[in-house]
């Protein structure tokens, strides 16, 4: 299918430049310095391999230079890469910032906010109505698991974002480029249906004849790697299988409403009153705390951005 309304950086005759510049490629790079993986940076642009990788062949062969070192696994920037990694963010930063400056007042005033689906419909309803002050303040929300926000984030799609953090796993952002602000800690906890817990059919911690059924995050997942943390500290091994795995913490928090076993959720699921049947099982032998922090570029100097920020700074966390 041909591709139609291309960004271009054209350039005059006898620049030494032969043919237009997609800006595209750009963010092709950026999103794939990023993960580190051509087929998953393929599908974060909505293109195919191949056709995402004749592009970042034709940014190398624009700019007169190799970016990646192919011959890595995962993917790996070569110091031109490295170099031009800078360059790059920097010129999608100044064209976002720009194409808000000169745009209408709504535009100006918009802010793009990346989170996960577990805090977007918990925390962020009630935060966005403090942040957004007297409506002076319009957003978009891009929702995803972790990987897919922090991603999103630090190839230019998004102005702030928020998601979880732990000291274990930490989200892996360059700190001379990002800075963070922490809006609060959450326990996450196993969980069990009220009936369930009261039946005596859950006998903890298990045992090899009585395992415990456990509904667990899908192991590709962050939360997967925090559940797996508060059961590798636990001075008390817990004797389970794995019943049922899923991405999202409402589709496991309501599996254990229906008495199907326990799930480890943060205290956000709560927020809405949708869980108020599960009740927390283990008296604390395989919790886990986990941040909930906010980031933003440093080089993000949008005035509506910095407003967002300030509100942020100043508060706008739990309570």
């Amino acid at each position: 299918m041909r591709e139609t309304n291309r960004a271009r950086l054209a350039f005059p005759r006898g620049s030494g430049v032969n043919r237009g510049m997609d800006i595209r490629w750009f963010q092709d790079f950026v999103t794939l310095a990023e993960v580190q993986n051509f087929t998953r940076a393929a599908d974060m642009r909505n293109v195919s391999q191949a056709a995402f990788s004749r592009r970042i062949q034709a940014l190398e062969q624009w700019l007169g230079a190799k970016l990646i070192d192919r011959a890595t696994y995962p993917t790996r920037l070569t110091p031109a890469g490295e170099h031009f990694r800078k360059v790059a963010t920097g010129l999608l930063n100044q064209i976002a910032d720009a194409r808000a400056e000169i745009g209408d007042a709504p535009s100006r005033n918009h802010v793009r906010i990346a989170s996960t689906y577990a805090l977007a419909s918990t925390r962020l309803p009630a935060w966005w109505a403090r942040w957004s002050g007297a409506g002076d303040l319009s957003c978009s929300l891009e929702v995803g698991n972790v990987h897919d926000t922090v991603s999103a984030f630090s190839a230019g799609s998004a102005d702030i974002l928020i998601g979880f953090h732990q000291a274990a796993h930490p989200i892996q952002l360059d700190l001379a480029r990002f800075e963070c602000h922490e809006l609060g800690v959450e326990k996450v906890r196993p969980y069990a249906s009220r009936e369930l817990a009261a039946s005596g059919r859950l006998a903890l911690p298990g045992s090899a004849s009585a395992p415990v059924p456990l509904l667990m995050y899908s192991r590709s997942g962050y939360f997967a790697r925090v559940v797996d943390t508060a059961l590798e500290q636990s001075a008390q091994p817990l004797v389970g299988y794995r019943a049922f795995e899923a991405e999202m913490t409402d589709v496991l928090g309501d599996l254990a409403l229906q008495g199907m076993g326990i799930a480890w959720l943060p205290d956000s699921s709560f927020v809405s009153g949708r869980l108020t049947e599960l009740v927390p099982v283990g008296e604390g032998a395989w919790d886990v705390e986990v941040a909930i922090v906010a980031w933003r570029a440093r080089a993000n100097t949008r005035a509506a951005v910095g407003r967002l920020w300030g509100r942020i700074c100043a508060g706008g966390g739990f309570g």
